[in-house]
């Protein structure tokens, strides 16, 4: 299920990608010699190893970091659960406010989130701890017979209009060996040219946003092509930062051929889960402690579903610890190995719609009755909701013919029966559906106010 999959280390040797990683002054040839050491740690008593590891960086950022010192009640803590949780909102404050005493702002590595959770914020991590992400991520893809930097990926992703981000992530690519698929036009005509691409490149590797990826195949199911028969070279599919759903995790496998693998993480922490070939979603223990909580921080029970908070084990630039990344899941222990997995993510805990009857559901929830009924007959390519006010609802949909009559009926049917009755239902058909700057598809939207 998991195995070591680094070489001996006189077996590890940097390719381009990695070059510039270490030519950036990030520590990547140590930190893939000490991330083997960890993982390998971490295998040996899961248990054991995520109470020190988190009590360590906890520990740390109490005696280093004047932010976290200034953030914490004056008290001792001797349980866990006690530790107040952070949220995105307490670091809203300037960069160099947050920063331990140990470190420059010039020895940082230095981004930004994307804002989807509805609080954008400015983040560090001190350049190890970033090497350490990537020697996670390198490990991962090492156990799917993939090497960064050198197999060839197809990249489902957007990129920055402006030409300093452009030309930027462009570099990044050539060293990293990406060839990035323009997502904001998946018109049947670039889908064309998609798959021709796919026919004369070796691509090893799909990665990038779900939606994307998932329209691509629907377009290889309409015209019954399976990925793997004209691009024997292609490996495995990686999706991303978007929902997959147990269907679509089906249609990909048909029509790529290959392994499908969901990703779960965020740009401030890393790989937060990663499936294996059957989609079991199992947490990055080795370098990030997560947990499940009720609404005043508690630990809940194995497989109930609630608050997800993340602790980063080795940033220590930037104290991350139980902090509140903005997602619901359940988390559950495999009784073999002691590791444990992500049971089940709902979605974020800013994208709730409030119905007349004063039932709060998961905003994933409504759209997920509407594209179970909506896609049955695989002509409808995506789905996006907008709850325009609190009994009305605007479904926008990409399809080559618009609904009849008989769909949508069906549609209001399922919504009564699973979510409530007496809804207002708008259809709109379009070409094409709105994305955000950085190519995700937001699936669904509300004019009325977030529920949390």
């Amino acid at each position: 299920m998991f195995v070591n999959c680094y070489p001996n280390q006189n077996e590890i040797k940097l390719n381009t990608f990695e070059q510039v990683l270490k030519w950036k002054k990030f520590p990547i040839d140590q930190a893939k010699i000490d991330y083997r050491q960890i993982f390998s740690n971490f295998l040996s008593n899961p248990a054991k190893y995520r109470e020190k590891s988190r009590w360590e960086i906890f520990k740390y950022h109490c005696q280093n970091t004047e932010f976290y010192q200034d953030f914490l009640p004056k008290e001792a803590f001797s349980s866990w659960e006690n530790i107040p949780v952070m949220t995105k909102f307490d670091l809203q404050t300037p960069l160099e406010k947050r920063i331990s005493s140990n470190f420059l702002m010039k020895d940082l590595f230095v981004n930004k989130t994307s804002g989807s959770s509805g609080h954008p914020f400015i983040f560090a991590k001190d350049k190890y701890a970033h090497a350490l992400t990537w020697a996670h991520i390198i490990q991962l893809y090492r156990g799917l017979d993939i090497v960064i930097g050198k197999s060839l990926e197809a990249r489902f992703y957007g990129i920055p209009k402006d030409f300093m981000g452009f030309q930027k992530e462009r570099l990044k690519d050539k060293f990293a060996r990406r060839y990035r698929f323009d997502i904001f036009d998946l018109s049947e005509d670039n889908l064309y040219s998609f798959l021709k691409l796919f026919q004369t490149k070796k691509f090893e590797i799909i990665y990038g946003y779900t939606s994307s990826i998932v329209r691509f195949a629907k377009f290889l199911k309409r015209k019954n092509i399976v990925l793997k028969t004209i691009c024997p070279s292609l490996k495995v599919a990686i999706t991303t930062s978007e929902m997959l759903f147990p269907e679509d995790f089906v249609l990909l496998k048909n029509q790529f051929g290959v392994p499908i693998i969901n990703e779960y993480g965020a740009s401030e922490l890393g790989v937060i889960a990663f499936a294996d070939s059957t989609g079991k979603m199992w947490l990055n223990e080795s370098t990030l402690y997560t947990e499940a909580v009720d609404e005043k921080g508690k630990p809940l029970p194995s497989g109930e579903a609630g608050q997800l908070l993340v602790t980063s084990l080795h940033n220590k630039a930037h104290p991350f610890i139980r902090y509140k990344i903005g997602d619901i899941g359940s988390i559950e222990i495999d009784a073999k190995t002691g590791r444990r997995f992500l049971a089940e993510l709902v979605g974020r805990t800013n994208q709730f719609a409030q119905l007349p009857s004063g039932k709060t559901i998961p905003a994933l929830s409504f759209y997920y009755v509407t594209k179970s009924v909506i896609e049955d007959d695989g002509k409808v390519q995506e789905i996006k909701v907008t709850q325009e006010k609190i009994n009305s609802f605007t479904i926008e949909y990409v399809s080559e013919q618009e609904l009849d009559e008989h769909q949508k009926n069906q549609i209001s049917k399922a919504i009564n029966q699973y979510l409530e009755p007496g809804l207002n239902l708008a259809f709109v058909r379009k070409t094409e559906l709105e994305r955000s700057k950085s190519g995700k598809l937001k699936q669904f939207v509300s004019k009325v106010g977030s529920v949390n």
